[in-house]
Order: C-alpha cells, then sequence, then structure tokens
C-alpha cells in the first residue's frame, strides 16, 4: 500500500525515532509499504518517519547499471547504528519530504553500519559514495533531521525563503 509521504515543515519530521522491538507482520506490513512508496515517489531510500511512523526503521534502493531498482536488492535496516566513518565527499542530495529542491551536502565517503533485518538478524555493512550518502542521509531523519539542515547559514535562508513562497503557491500558508 502506499503511503502518504509527509513534508516539510511537517513537526513530525523533527521527531526523534524510536527503536523497533518487535519483529512482526506489522513490521513487515510497514517495510512492503515503504518499498511501495519509495518507488511510487520515485525515491532512492525512505525513513519510516516520512510516512508519520517514528521508529528506526529505514529503506534504500539504489538504481542498478539499467536505472531499475529491483527489490531483491533493496536494503532493509531496522535499529541502524554507523560504527565508523571516514573520508568526505560532496553530494547534491534531495529529498522526499522536501520534493523538487537539491543542493550540494558534505558527508562521510566510507562507513560502516550495523543493523537488523526484517527478520530481527543483525547484519553489517560497508558502503561508500551514493550508498554511503544514502545511509547517512536515512539515518538523519531517523534523528528528527533533514538534510537542509547541513547547507550553510546563506543557503538555508534562501532554501527558506524559496519554500515559504512555493507553499503559498500552492495555498498552503
Amino acid at each position: 500500500m502506499i503511503r502518504e509521504v509527509i513534508t516539510y515543515p511537517n513537526k513530525l519530521l523533527r521527531t526523534k525515532s524510536k527503536d523497533v522491538e518487535k519483529f512482526d507482520d506489522e513490521l513487515h506490513t510497514l517495510l512492503d509499504d515503504m518499498y511501495d512508496t519509495m518507488i511510487d515517489q520515485s525515491g532512492v531510500g525512505l525513513a519510516a518517519i516520512q510516512v508519520g511512523i517514528p521508529l528506526n526503521i529505514l529503506i534504500i534502493s539504489l538504481p542498478d547499471e539499467n536505472d531499475l531498482q529491483e527489490k531483491e536488492d533493496l536494503i532493509e535496516a531496522i535499529n541502524p547504528v554507523i560504527t565508523h566513518k571516514d573520508g568526505e565527499q560532496v553530494f547534491t542530495e534531495g529529498c522526499l519530504s522536501v520534493p523538487g529542491f537539491h543542493e550540494e551536502v558534505k558527508r562521510a565517503h566510507h562507513i560502516i553500519v550495523e543493523y537488523y533485518d526484517r527478520n530481527g538478524q543483525k547484519q553489517t555493512m560497508e558502503a561508500q559514495d551514493f550508498l554511503a550518502v544514502a545511509w547517512q542521509h536515512e539515518m538523519e531523519h531517523l534523528e528528527g533531521h533533514l538534510f537542509i539542515e547541513n547547507l550553510s547559514f546563506l543557503k538555508r535562508k534562501k532554501f527558506e525563503k524559496e519554500w515559504k513562497k512555493k507553499l503559498k503557491e500552492k495555498g498552503k500558508s
């Protein structure tokens, strides 16, 4: 089932998510719904808080060389923790909760993450380049942060001004 993706400035996006304690059918349904939602929105990652569920759950599905996002390549991470970071890279990011806005963000180039899969099995993954960016971006959501918070003061002010204008044009302010 496709769920609604909440967008900035919805206060729920500022919520620090809580650890998952039960690896059950309800969790599996949420993961399946998150995948359907992410694909429907043409995203490469989604945190549970973006569909209004404050749990430490995220998914990542990078397109392959044919620009396809195969379900068997999907990363489902429950209660993820970055145990190592090094290097630096700058990548242009976007976010399903901040639609239509893209900006360069500096992040670690190489990370190691520990997490649980949908069945409660502990996993470790090493990531670099775009995959490392996706992990770090989605994990910020779990802490109640958005990528726009990584922008310089001037870029953030410019974003806020343009975003308010965009919301006003949509009749949402």
